[in-house]
């Protein structure tokens, strides 16, 4: 089970957003819901480098990447805002054995008190944006995740609420559970809805995995 952080485990978006606004405005640009909705799912060197060009924020992106995270780890140490039912279906995967990747473009020091927060061994691999080559959308994280799992990315269910994130793992060979949270999602051949975590259970994901095999998704 391989699963998104920011918008899927828990609703960060709105930190992110407020702290673009903040940033944005102690630079003297000016910012959008449509701009910090364009970000949601990128590559954090992506968003930085679209809020330099956008924003009118004259930094290089990476100084821009540490300044967000500052600003949203600040936040997320107050209060964790976790999805609705992401906490209890972890729990039911790890209680039925399910091994669980988290797959983000988060950096790992914004990772680190989203994890804190955990039951230890929560997740047996960890994936973040500043551990790999090339982020989401490209299939990158989601076959790195899958290769520490050691399991095959056909075998797995991502569980995704962006575009950007679902044709990370449509690409890599996963069954996609959408759960749109912020920004609409397109349908595609791989990908189920649900409007909610809540009332999942395991089997209903092993259930996903094959009708994605066969080609049966409804």
């Amino acid at each position: 089970m391989l699963w998104d952080m920011d918008g899927t485990l828990v609703d960060t978006e709105p930190y992110w957003i407020d702290v673009e606004y903040a940033l944005v405005a102690e630079h003297g640009g000016t910012w959008s819901q449509e701009h910090a909705l364009n970000l949601v799912g990128n590559d954090l060197l992506v968003s930085g480098a679209y809020i330099r060009d956008h924003g009118g924020v004259d930094l290089p992106p990476e100084q821009i990447v540490e300044k967000l995270l500052d600003g949203v780890i600040e936040r997320i140490q107050e209060r964790v805002p976790w999805r609705p039912g992401a906490v209890e279906l972890l729990e039911r995967l790890r209680t039925a054995g399910v091994p669980c990747a988290l797959v983000t473009m988060s950096y790992e020091r914004f990772v680190a008190p989203v994890l804190a927060a955990l039951p230890p061994g929560s997740f047996a691999a960890v994936v973040t944006g500043d551990a790999v080559t090339v982020g989401k959308p490209h299939p990158e994280p989601y076959l790195t995740a899958a290769a520490l799992l050691g399991v095959e990315t056909a075998a797995c269910v991502a569980i995704e609420d962006s575009n950007t994130g679902a044709k990370s793992a449509e690409a890599a060979g996963c069954a996609v559970l959408v759960v749109p949270n912020h920004v609409p999602v397109l349908e595609g051949d791989r990908r189920v809805f649900r409007d909610s975590l809540v009332g999942l259970e395991p089997d209903d994901l092993g259930q996903l995995v094959e009708q994605v095999s066969a080609g049966r998704l409804v």
